[in-house]
C-alpha cells in the first residue's frame, strides 16, 4: 500500500479499485488503486476525482460505484456541500481522467427518518440522493437501470446512461422488510447478472435497535430482481439475515462506530472480492469460490 506512478506499475490484468479518502479537514476525494492479488494494492500517487464543483464544496467526493460499458468507465458518486448529498455522474475511458456531468437527480423528492426520534414518522426532502448502482447491461425496453436512495430503494431509467429519470410519485423498488434494514437501505456494489438471467443485487441496510442489531448499525445483505418481468419491484425475494455485520475492531468503533458498508464487488483470479468500509475510516475485503 504505497503511492505508485501509473506507467511503470501498472498492469492490463491488475484488479482496479476506487476508493474514498479525506483530508485533514475531511474533505473526501476518490482515489485509485490496482492490486495483482485483490489484497495488496498501490495506490496512485494524486485523487482521480476530487471538489471542483459548488456542490462539492466542503464535503467534497463520496461513494464511488463503477460500472463498464462499451469500453467507457460511468461512475456515480456523491457530491457533498455539508448540507445536501447529490448523486453525481462521471465518465472515463482508462479511470485516471474523469468528465463530471453534475448532478443527474436533482429534483427527486424522497424521505427521511428522524434518527433522534425513530418514533415520528418519515418527512420528505427536496434534492436529497445517493447511492446509485447501475446494472451494466440495457434492458429490453431500451433502458438502463439504476438503483439509488438512502432511506428506501427507487428506481431510475436512462437511455444513454448520463440523463436519469425517476417517475413522479413512485413507490419504492424495494421496501423495508426484515429487522435489520428498518431505519434506511442503500445500494452497495452494482448488481451483478446470474446464469437464470437475474440480477444479484447487494445493498446495505441500518438496524433500528431490534433484533440483536445495535440502532445505526450498518450491515450488508442481498437480494434477487428481475428487470425484465418486474422493473418497478419488488425483489423476487431476499435473504434474512445480512452477509456482513460490523464484528472486527475497526468496523465497531470508527468515525462511525458499527459500520460495514460495502461498494465494490469483483470477479478476479476464481473469486470474487467485494470490498467494504470499515467505521468509516478502513477499507476491508470479503471473499468467496467463484462457484462452477
Amino acid at each position: 500500500d504505497r503511492g505508485g506512478d501509473w506507467s511503470s506499475d501498472v498492469c492490463s490484468s491488475d484488479l482496479f479499485l476506487l476508493y474514498r479518502a479525506q483530508n485533514k479537514t475531511k474533505t473526501s476525494s476518490i482515489g485509485l488503486a490496482w492490486s495483482k492479488d485483490g489484497y495488496n494494492f498501490t495506490r496512485y500517487k494524486d485523487p482521480v476525482v476530487e471538489a471542483t464543483e459548488p456542490y462539492e464544496h466542503i464535503g467534497g467526493c463520496e461513494d464511488p460505484r463503477v460500472v463498464r460499458v462499451n469500453g467507457t468507465f460511468y461512475l456515480t458518486y456523491t457530491g457533498y456541500d455539508n448540507t445536501t448529498a447529490r448523486l453525481c455522474m462521471a465518465t472515463s475511458t482508462d479511470l485516471r481522467n474523469w468528465t463530471k456531468y453534475g448532478p443527474i437527480l436533482s429534483n427527486v423528492t424522497d424521505v427521511v427518518l428522524d434518527a433522534s426520534n425513530p418514533t415520528l414518522p418519515y418527512t420528505t426532502r427536496v434534492g436529497w440522493s445517493k447511492s446509485g448502482a447501475i446494472l451494466n447491461e440495457r434492458q429490453p425496453d431500451g433502458t438502463y437501470h439504476m438503483h439509488f436512495g438512502d432511506s428506501f430503494l427507487y428506481l431510475a431509467t436512462s437511455k444513454d446512461l448520463i440523463h436519469w429519470e425517476v417517475k413522479d410519485n413512485a413507490a419504492p423498488f424495494a421496501p423495508k422488510l426484515t429487522v435489520w434494514e428498518q431505519v434506511l437501505m442503500e445500494s452497495a456494489s452494482p448488481p451483478v447478472k446470474t446464469r437464470d438471467n437475474k440480477w444479484l443485487k447487494f445493498y446495505n441496510g441500518v438496524g433500528s435497535g431490534f433484533g440483536g442489531y445495535v440502532y445505526g448499525q450498518y450491515s450488508t445483505g442481498q437480494m434477487l430482481i428481475d428487470p425484465v418481468n418486474l422493473p418497478d419491484g419488488p425483489p423476487i425475494a431476499r435473504i434474512e439475515t445480512p452477509i456482513l455485520t460490523p464484528k472486527s475492531v475497526q468496523e465497531v468503533t470508527g468515525q462511525v462506530d458499527n459500520v460495514v458498508f460495502s461498494e465494490g464487488l469483483v470477479q478476479y483470479k476464481g473469486k470474487w472480492f467485494l470490498y467494504f468500509g470499515q467505521g468509516d475510516a478502513f477499507l476491508g475485503v470479503a471473499t468467496t469460490e467463484v462457484q462452477p
